[in-house]
């Protein structure tokens, strides 16, 4: 038996097993006496004998391991608006923020700001209901009708999140008639969605084009073959070959949709996505993306497609029928993004130079780089975990934000830093970042001196 690429044996395995049992009794009795992790806790009259006595323990073991392994996952506390230099709890000075989803810089523009202020008083705070009931302004139907017009679909449901709109989508269009085929390394959203139809499940290894075709083979004798994958990959920064996965597509009777939630915006030759980056727009059936990440980095998710699909997921989809709708300021919000992205390609003409700057000088230092060399999700790659979290702490003292990424979020053995661009970022920005990646490479061993 192998684990973390060493040989474990039999006796090695029992033996850390009962020490873990042996900890997890010395937990619930230290919990019985109000202590946890060394530090006396003060007895909640709530907690019953039943969770004291058996999930209680069984979590503070875990959280214990997650500690162990160095995975555990701190907040740190940002008391500034989003941007490119943020303020956080954690450091006495501004910090260059390279980790987040602000990728075209809307997240503090001062006119989005005033237009959600002027819409809190034009049309409220929020709808206190679904979209069926008393949840539909004109708003809601006019920011519909403008993410149509910018993907050049037929029509637009608005979810609360892509998570939700996700979520929604599967059960709803696929029966045990049909089949899906993921790519495996597909958003956790799309997974989740997935797993609630009753479909024939297939994956494809990631971005395997001959493995997706194997499994097209497999689903034939299905009435609906759907091949899901995300247009850019958060986590690798690598995109999704949209051309061929269409070929493929239509050589076996398939649709294709793409959760192309990190490229809407600022992907392709006007930013409208992994479609268009491969010429493939009128080819893809669902296209599935947020409001949340570079259109202002508020909240909310959309599906656009035929308008049949549409229409039934308004009828069936859950998060949809369950789900208060957006709320005002978002929406209002939202229409101006899209109107500023059909009107010029400004700020993302100015995120494509940034990133072509960062991964330039990255390459030139000597880092293991990854993803596509066009696109702003820049991994770092580092493998062990408790160096990818020690990388961020030291990256944090040099006044550059970014944040270490390990299992669960990526495989073991494959941690990183996951670098962000956005269009805000200036040139000294991002020279000031490298030069922090150099000093935090060569005292970490990670690049040569």
């Amino acid at each position: 038996m192998r684990q973390n690429g060493q040989s474990i044996t039999p006796h090695k395995n029992k033996q850390k097993k009962k020490e873990k049992e042996k900890m997890l009794r010395r937990v619930a009795k230290n919990v019985g006496r109000g202590v946890c992790n060394g530090n006396t806790i003060k007895q909640s009259k709530r907690y019953s004998s039943a969770y004291a006595s058996t999930l209680q323990p069984k979590l503070q073991g875990l959280l214990n391991e997650i500690e162990d392994a160095g995975l555990f996952k701190r907040e740190r506390t940002i008391i500034s608006p989003q941007s490119n230099t943020i303020t956080v709890k954690e450091h006495p000075t501004p910090v260059l923020n390279f980790c987040a989803n602000n990728y075209l810089g809307f997240a503090d523009d001062p006119n989005l700001i005033q237009i959600a202020k002027s819409a809190v008083t034009e049309h409220g705070l929020g709808m206190a209901s679904v979209r069926f009931i008393c949840g539909t302004q004109s708003i809601h139907k006019e920011l519909e009708h403008a993410i149509s017009k910018f993907h050049k679909t037929e029509a637009t449901i608005l979810y609360s999140s892509c998570w939700d709109a996700n979520g929604g989508l599967f059960e709803i269009l696929l029966s045990d008639e049909d089949a899906v085929i993921s790519d495996t390394l597909n958003h956790a959203s799309i997974i989740d969605g997935i797993r609630l139809c009753k479909a024939q499940k297939l994956k494809y290894k990631h971005l395997d084009l001959v493995d997706l075709e194997e499994n097209l083979k497999k689903a034939e004798g299905k009435k609906i073959k759907l091949i899901a994958t995300d247009g850019a990959f958060s986590m690798d920064g690598d995109v999704a070959p949209l051309d061929k996965i269409c070929r493929l597509a239509d050589k076996y009777n398939a649709m294709v949709m793409v959760d192309d939630s990190h490229a809407t915006g600022f992907f392709g030759k006007t930013g409208r996505g992994t479609a268009e980056y491969f010429g493939v727009e009128e080819r893809i059936d669902i296209t599935n993306s947020t409001l949340g990440k570079a259109l202002g980095g508020t909240t909310g998710g959309y599906t656009t497609s035929k308008k049949e699909i549409v229409e039934i997921l308004r009828q069936k989809s859950r998060p949809y029928l369950f789900s208060n709708s957006l709320a005002p300021p978002v929406v209002k919000t939202s229409l101006e993004v899209f109107k500023m992205l059909g009107s010029n390609t400004e700020r993302r003409d100015r995120l494509e130079r940034n990133v072509r700057a960062f991964r330039g000088g990255m390459e030139r230092a000597g880092f293991s780089v990854m993803g596509n060399k066009e696109h702003p999700i820049v991994p770092i790659m580092l493998k062990d975990a408790k160096l990818a979290a020690m990388f961020a702490e030291d990256m944090l003292k040099e006044g550059i934000y970014v944040i270490g990424f390990s299992f669960p979020v990526v495989p073991k053995g494959e941690a990183r830093i996951r670098v962000q661009l956005s269009a805000k970022h200036t040139e000294e920005d991002i020279e000031r970042a490298v030069k922090a990646f150099v000093k935090v490479g060569k005292k970490h061993n990670v690049i040569s001196n």
